[in-house]
């Protein structure tokens, strides 16, 4: 990824990576990056990372000049290229290496079925193997891989059965759905040999020499925890939680809801899932669609024919594509209009992707991961976004809470900061004194210009005199507070009931357009007691 190394006369300041979509940079602690300058605009610019490449766009009133030359609202940057903003010199620095992931991938659980995911804790779904008869009679073994041999010693499951050898059978397990595969001895089901692949239905038994086993399916809740997700760190046990449940998520290829406040750090979020999936080698490809004019969304998505629109002078390649076989990261989906949403939830239903101005349907293999800093079920009982379009978004969802709200995580995070500005660098106990009686409206984003500012301002040892902040508006209240808006819960137990009664009642139907497994509308009829 390119860097943006700053300068002031000869002193280089400090340096930043660029991230895929937009970087804005300026005075207010809401910028992505925040420069100090009584020259500085409060959103002096934007850079823009996308297909096309590196961009600057300029947002200020004193103006940018790139290489000497004043920019016009917009200029291409290259490796070299040199704006002016003020005070400060920002040099592009050419780094093809990407960044290595900060934990090995998790290959996919296909041995089990997440039901449901939200505010650090998961629903797990999984087959269980109980023995009803024979030397282990009454034990209950989890089945913890995707195909688990059953028998004697040596075996994934191994019984101490006498008449039987190792590899008795197989059980293979998808989703926590269950086939018995042959193995080295006779397995009886319903009273016949098993000589291929056969589905094994809840409850239903079969025989391997003098033992009979059953198995069923358990549905469990988790708070797994982790102190380390991706680039984020953690030492409140709400954090931990959090990072924890997005470990079991990543190992799933689901869809993820991504919410929370401004600044929180969801876009790390969603770079943690996709670096510890199985995905973490491919693409990872982030779009802004708070950023997007409505007319070019399509296009900005699944790409385009040439000569398809006016401006499309060749063939381009959409989101979808550039993913494929990685991560989609949708930022801001909260902003699509209604237009927008009906284009996004078909392709999210069928898989299929046409660019604007073709016939040709293809369908990449793409993970999506949203977020948003709005409410969507809040949304949805508004009536300003769709409620079967938040049901494929929010197939797992976390929540990932303000800064104060988790005082115990302000310490290890000023740590990592501090570190990404200069190896010396560090915050005297005063200054953390400060930093703690703050509220931080901007979350980590704020957070972190208040770090750059006084780095700048102080050097590597940051006491209070060099703290600063920049007063920002406070997060406003939940919607659904107001006098007269439905609860979410009510408009989502709503929507439940209206798909259920046009299925006639029929669950398979309905999960099949609700875009989710069966158990996990088995769970939310119980969450809002539909049965």
């Amino acid at each position: 990824m390119p860097t943006l190394r700053f300068s002031q006369g000869a002193d280089r300041v400090f340096e930043a990576r660029v991230r895929p979509g937009r970087t804005t940079i300026g005075r207010a602690d809401s910028n992505d990056i925040a420069l100090t300058g009584d020259t500085i605009s409060r959103t002096h610019c934007l850079i823009d990372l996308g297909a096309s490449g590196l961009e600057v766009i300029d947002r200020s009133r004193h103006g940018i000049s790139l290489d000497g030359r004043r920019v016009e609202q917009r200029a291409p940057l290259r490796p070299g290229s040199r704006l002016a903003l003020g005070p400060w010199t920002v040099e592009v620095l050419g780094d093809p290496t990407p960044a290595a992931p900060t934990a090995p991938a998790t290959p996919d659980q296909l041995h089990e079925l997440l039901i449901a995911g939200a505010r650090g804790q998961v629903t797990v779904e999984r087959a269980v193997l109980v023995v009803e008869d024979g030397p282990e009679k009454g034990q209950r073994i989890p089945l913890r891989a995707a195909r688990v041999s059953v028998g004697g010693r040596g075996s994934g499951v191994a019984l101490t059965d006498p008449s039987l050898p190792p590899d008795a059978c197989f059980l293979r397990i998808s989703r926590g759905r269950v086939m018995i595969e042959p193995g080295r001895a006779a397995a009886v089901l319903d009273g016949e040999r098993v000589r291929e692949i056969t589905p094994l239905y809840a409850d239903e038994s079969f025989r391997l020499g003098h033992t009979t086993l059953r198995v069923v399916v358990e549905v469990e809740d988790e708070a797994p925890e982790a102190s380390r997700f991706g680039d984020l760190v953690a030492e409140s046990r709400e954090m931990k939680q959090v990072f924890g449940a997005l470990r079991r998520i990543s190992a799933h290829p689901y869809t993820v809801l991504v919410t929370g406040e401004s600044g929180t750090g969801k876009e790390l979020v969603a770079r943690g899932i996709h670096q510890h999936s199985s995905r973490a080698d491919r693409a990872f490809i982030a779009l802004n669609c708070g950023a997007i004019s409505e007319n070019l969304f399509e296009s900005e998505l699944f790409g385009h024919e040439k000569g398809a629109f006016t401006g499309a002078e060749s063939r381009r390649n959409g989101a979808f594509h550039d993913a494929d076989g990685g991560t989609l990261f949708l930022d801001e989906v909260g902003e699509l209009p209604e237009a927008a949403q009906t284009k996004l939830l078909r392709a999210l239903e069928t898989g299929e992707v046409r660019r604007v101005g073709s016939t040709e349907v293809s369908f990449p293999d793409v993970r999506v991961v949203a977020a948003t800093n709005r409410d969507l079920r809040e949304e949805v009982a508004l009536g300003r976004f769709r409620a079967d379009l938040y049901f494929r978004l929010a197939v797992l969802a976390v929540e990932v809470p303000p800064l104060r709200a988790r005082p115990a995580d302000l310490e290890p995070i000023v740590r990592v900061l501090c570190r990404a500005l200069h190896p010396e660098a560090h915050v005297t106990e005063e200054a953390l004194e400060v930093l703690r009686q703050h509220t931080w409206p901007g979350n980590v984003r704020e957070l972190r210009n208040v770090l750059t500012r006084a780095y700048v301002l102080g050097g590597p040892r940051m006491e209070p005199r060099v703290l600063s902040f920049h007063l920002l508006p406070a997060p406003a209240p939940m919607a659904g507070a107001a006098v007269g808006v439905p609860h979410p819960d009510d408009a989502e137990r709503a929507y439940l009931q209206s798909v259920l009664a046009r299925c006639g009642d029929n669950r398979s139907l309905a999960a099949r357009e609700l875009g989710v497994a069966r158990s996990t509308l088995h769970y939310k009829i119980r969450k809002y007691n539909l049965s």
